[in-house]
């Protein structure tokens, strides 16, 4: 016998809401512009492994005349993966200031580079904080720490294994073999903070034409040079750029790799690993927070206050969640702090927390009346940033609501005590010379 239509309903709603409540931070929709179709074929693996994770990729051309970020104020893509470093422009509505917007808009970005990249692309780059060498025949170049199956070559192929140290960004697993790099160097610009290096040059390294003899010392060297770096903006829209679109090829994924002056030989190198996990961060399959049920009352009740007197007790508490890929897990840190806040933080605590999410604390409300805000800012290496903010007025005693007697004010108490009976002894006297002043003048008359 069939179930119930209304039964069917109610388990297909309640499949939904289970769907809804496990949903990611973001969309899976992949806008991915080749200057090249044969891109798609010779780096088909790294494709393959977005795929695998659910994301829906729509490859099209960089210069598709009809190619558009959004339709109808609504943008139809949540992330874009840039893989045409020669393209001069963009086809359709697609510009430099359309791809700028689309990140403004809190979309995330993948753009890989090489020697052929043109003024669109280091634009781009540019704004989202870095500067490739500006010589467009340069290529990073090592004579120390390069792959030995370029041991003949112009030591342009980098094993590089300089990455940062960050398990949200690169994962908890260590990449053991190093990254292989072909391509060109460049820099997070200074004033940009918010621009991190997760694969850098060694200290031998240096960006030059490998094709010439050096006429003059070369302008990015050493360290300094950045391979891969990574940008997260304010909105928590996440950028990668690397200076080489080999890395993400199938040659590189696939290739062994050891590096020149080591005895060990990798089967892979740490390409496969290096673009999966930094993928994963840059679309916010790691490292993504959010907060939920800020709640603020008074000790002993559970109502929140539209206002609060001065010295007040009170309890904050915010639940905090990260997302692993595939559901939200309990975010657990020892650093969360709040700020009781009117022009500058008059509490500052340290948030304890259950271990399953919950932080919470509790103080004593200033003595100080005015509008406050309990405010939570928190930003840590590699996670989407926090903020946010609940106002509240406190306001002074009432005139009812002070103690009858205050223990620091008895000297005040006694004092005034002390002159009411001393004027009434001294009444008192007076009182009684004037009597017997008229009990005299009554015994001259008689």
């Amino acid at each position: 016998m069939a179930p119930p239509r209304h039964l069917l309903l109610l388990l297909l709603a309640l499949a939904a809401a289970a769907a809804a409540a496990e949903e990611g931070p973001r969309g899976r929709r992949l806008l991915v512009l080749l200057d090249d179709l044969a891109v798609r074929s010779s780096h088909s693996a790294f494709f393959a492994s977005l795929q695998a994770r659910g994301f829906d990729l729509d490859f099209r051309l960089a210069d598709d005349p009809k190619l558009s970020l959004h339709r109808y104020g609504q943008y139809l893509y949540d992330g874009l993966v840039l893989f045409a470093p020669s393209t001069p422009r963009f086809g359709g509505s697609v510009d430099q200031n359309a791809v700028l917007e689309f990140i403004d808009a809190g979309h995330d970005m993948i753009l890989a580079a090489d020697s052929s990249a043109s003024d669109l692309i280091r634009g781009i780059a540019t704004e989202c904080g870095v500067d490739f060498d500006e010589d467009p025949e340069a290529m990073v170049i090592d004579h120390i720490n390069y792959a030995v199956t370029d041991v003949d070559g112009d030591h342009t192929l980098i094993a590089g294994d300089d990455l940062i140290q960050s398990d949200v960004i690169l994962g908890s697993k260590k990449i053991e073999a190093p990254v292989l790099f072909r391509g060109i160097g460049h820099t997070a610009n200074p004033s940009n903070s918010l621009v991190l290096k997760i694969l850098s040059a060694s200290p031998s390294a240096y960006s030059a034409n490998p094709k010439t003899k050096l006429a003059s010392p070369p302008s990015l060297t050493g360290s300094a040079i950045s391979l891969v770096s990574v940008m997260q903006a304010r909105n928590n829209a996440r950028v990668l750029i690397s200076g080489s679109l080999d890395l993400f090829s199938n040659r590189f994924l696939k290739s062994g790799v050891q590096k020149a002056g080591s005895k060990k030989r990798h089967d892979r190198a740490g390409n496969e690993q290096f673009v999966t996990e930094t993928s994963k961060w840059v679309f916010h399959e790691r490292g993504h927070l959010k907060a939920i049920n800020v709640k603020h009352h008074k000790v002993g009740e559970t109502n929140e206050p539209g206002m609060y007197r001065i010295n007040d007790d009170l309890e904050y508490s915010v639940e905090i969640y990260e997302w692993s890929g595939t559901s939200w897990k309990p975010y657990i840190a020892d650093d969360v702090q709040l700020q009781f806040f009117m022009m500058s933080p008059y509490v500052l605590k340290t948030m304890s927390t259950d271990k399953k999410g919950l932080y919470s604390t509790s103080f004593k409300v200033p003595d100080v009346y005015g509008v406050f805000q309990f405010k939570v800012e928190y930003q840590r290496l590699g996670y989407t940033g926090l903020s946010f903010t609940k106002q509240i007025p406190v306001r002074p005693y009432r005139h009812n609501e002070y103690e009858r007697f205050i223990t620091s004010a008895y000297p005040y108490y006694t004092a005034s005590f002390s002159t009411v009976r001393s004027a009434s002894i001294c009444s008192g006297a007076d009182a009684m010379k004037f009597a017997l002043h008229l009990l005299h003048l009554s015994c001259l008359d008689e």
